[in-house]
């Protein structure tokens, strides 16, 4: 596997997080390339964790705080978790567009959250930097998963 740099931008705070987003989606799903449905549903680790899991709750992950929690879309528009990883990384790469129209037109990132439980209210700066972290930890998930299933490594 090729190794990718992460870009180096300056200048548009959001421009800079959603490049840096865009580019952890995608060293993730490299990391699920070219791998069959045995493999990605196989957990080579104590806590279950698997490769088509981990896709499918990235795709959860920016539904939930993008569609349902920031933008109150309804719940019931989402498409179900994939069976197949094919299936989850389409799934993953359709969340993207939709989320992205979300973060695109909405002008100010200090924007804030509606509220949706009894903890402190969230922006939606707060939300894009969970949510690099959250698909960047998880894709160093995925790295370990695919280095212990068939040695395949790399950003």
């Amino acid at each position: 596997m090729t190794d990718h740099k992460p870009p180096r931008l300056a200048g548009d705070e959001t421009a800079i997080l959603l490049a840096l987003l865009r580019y952890q989606r995608e060293s993730f799903l490299r990391k699920v390339a070219d791998i069959d449905d045995k493999m990605a549903s196989h957990s080579p680790v104590a806590s279950g964790t698997t490769l088509l899991w981990l896709t499918n709750h990235l795709a959860d992950a920016e539904r939930i705080w993008l569609l349902h929690r920031f933008s109150s879309a309804n719940p019931s528009d989402d498409p179900a978790h994939a069976a197949t990883i094919a299936a989850a990384t389409d799934r993953y790469r359709a969340t993207w567009s939709v989320t992205d129209h979300v973060i695109a037109a909405t002008a100010d990132l200090d924007t804030e959250c509606p509220p949706f439980d009894d903890g402190p209210t969230v922006s939606l700066r707060w939300i894009l930097v969970h949510l690099l972290e959250e698909t960047a930890r998880h894709a160093g998930h995925a790295d370990i998963l695919r280095e212990l299933l068939d040695d395949t490594t790399g950003r």
